[in-house]
């Protein structure tokens, strides 16, 4: 499996010296507000893509799957908090990044911790990091989740459901979770204009996040009317290659 995905003849050993050299690079894709008068991008989304000599960036698909095979996720969901941390505190262009966390990390009891001692260390407001949790890893492993959840909003953090409707549309995790946003996954999306089951879905969403302060995001955006649409919907905000592309997160904000 190692070789096939990676082509390494150690991979752990591999994973384990980019850490240290801190052979990643951060990229960043912005969420625009959609609202008259908003913020155009009042967050972003944080990338993350590994340096190798000879590939240059590989995208996460060559390299996640060995770092979940050998559970060492949450090593590199660290390195990208930690950097993207430092990022705000020089003075990041845009206010608040959003970071995926894995399965695994979920079920790491001491990285909430970790994600608060870095923001206070550098400065930076306790909500300028949100961690967005991927549907199936919510219904997977809830409890795990709910205490991840239970230990960010303790510190001020935030939160967001990644993918969300792309299975059976349960709202329980919304309360449970107490987000901040929701994102609404692109089999919903890329739809909206040619099935009305997908816009009553989005609908649905949107009562029930109005009802609970939750704001909702738009995912995988790749088309103008889909904006119209989501605009005329009153859908909080959007992101996708329609709106804007992944860049580096050092350029990400700036202005053409």
């Amino acid at each position: 499996m190692d070789e096939q995905l990676a082509g390494w003849a150690d991979p752990a050993a591999r994973l384990h010296e980019a850490l240290e050299k801190d052979e990643f690079t951060l990229y960043g894709q912005p969420i625009t507000a959609l609202a008259a008068g908003a913020p155009r991008y009042p967050m972003a989304e944080v990338l993350v893509r590994m340096r190798e000599e000879e590939r240059a960036l590989l995208p996460p698909g060559e390299f996640l799957p060995v770092f979940e095979h050998h559970g060492l996720v949450p090593q590199l969901d660290r390195w990208v908090v930690r950097n993207a941390v430092r990022h705000l505190a020089r003075g990041s262009r845009i206010p608040r990044l959003t970071i995926n966390v894995s399965g695994q990390t979920l079920q790491d009891a001491s990285f909430p911790a970790f994600a608060a001692a870095e923001l206070r260390a550098a400065r930076v407001a306790m909500d300028a990091v949100m961690f967005e949790i991927d549907e199936s890893d919510v219904l997977a492993r809830l409890e795990a989740a709910a205490r991840f959840a239970s230990a960010v909003k303790a510190y001020g953090g935030g939160l967001l459901i990644d993918g969300f409707c792309r299975r059976a549309v349960s709202f329980a995790p919304f309360k449970t979770l107490r987000l901040d946003y929701v994102k609404v996954d692109g089999c919903v999306i890329r739809k909206l204009l040619k099935s009305n089951a997908a816009d009553s879905k989005l609908q649905a969403v949107l009562r029930v996040a109005e009802a609970l302060g939750i704001g909702v995001v738009a995912e995988c955006v790749e088309e103008q009317d889909v904006l119209a649409r989501l605009k005329a919907l009153k859908v909080g905000y959007a992101q996708g290659f329609g709106v804007a592309q992944p860049q580096p997160l050092e350029t990400v904000g700036a202005k053409p």
